[in-house]
């Protein structure tokens, strides 16, 4: 079973000027699969404050996944991709491109995330958007990705390729 911490980075979510929905959409999807969610926090848009929180569960609490929602636009305030990139030892981007092509079957406005994917150390750091929409339509497709990618980043997968015949 996989852990997942759920962080929501909003300025108005941390003030509670904002009900916290998208972290709610990941609950509901989740709550289908065979995850147990251990941390589940709201941060302010501030790289650092994001940043320290990432590390914290990676390091400390020994997530497996953590998931972010929010902060992955345009906005002068968006600074969730830095705050991951700048904690992150590799890069893993099929996951956000899977997210984009899905996001783009819906709306064009999916070119402008600028979430990322990454690992630090056995933990797996994924970007998803600030909407519940876009959380669902996000999160969906890779869904069926993370217990192989968790097993690979453990060390424990046995074969990745299929044998040819």
């Amino acid at each position: 079973m996989l852990t997942v911490g759920i962080l929501t980075v909003s300025d108005k979510g941390w003030r509670g000027e904002r009900q916290d929905r998208s972290s709610e959409a990941i609950r509901e999807i989740l709550s289908k699969t065979d995850v147990h969610i251990v941390n589940c926090d709201v941060v302010p848009d501030v790289k650092e404050l994001i940043a320290e929180k990432l590390v914290q569960w990676a390091d400390e609490d020994k997530v497996d996944v953590i998931l972010t929602t929010g902060g992955t636009g345009l906005s002068p305030r968006d600074v969730t991709p830095e705050a991951t990139l700048s904690v992150v030892d590799r890069v893993v981007p099929g996951f956000t491109e899977a997210m984009r092509l899905a996001s783009l079957k819906q709306t064009p406005m999916a070119m402008l995330s600028r979430a990322v994917a990454g690992t630090r150390g056995k933990c797996l750091i994924i970007n998803l958007p600030g909407s519940p929409k876009a959380v669902r339509e996000c999160l969906e497709p890779i869904l069926p990705v993370l217990p192989h990618a968790m097993e690979t980043l453990k060390g424990q997968a046995s074969e990745c390729a299929t044998p040819e015949t």
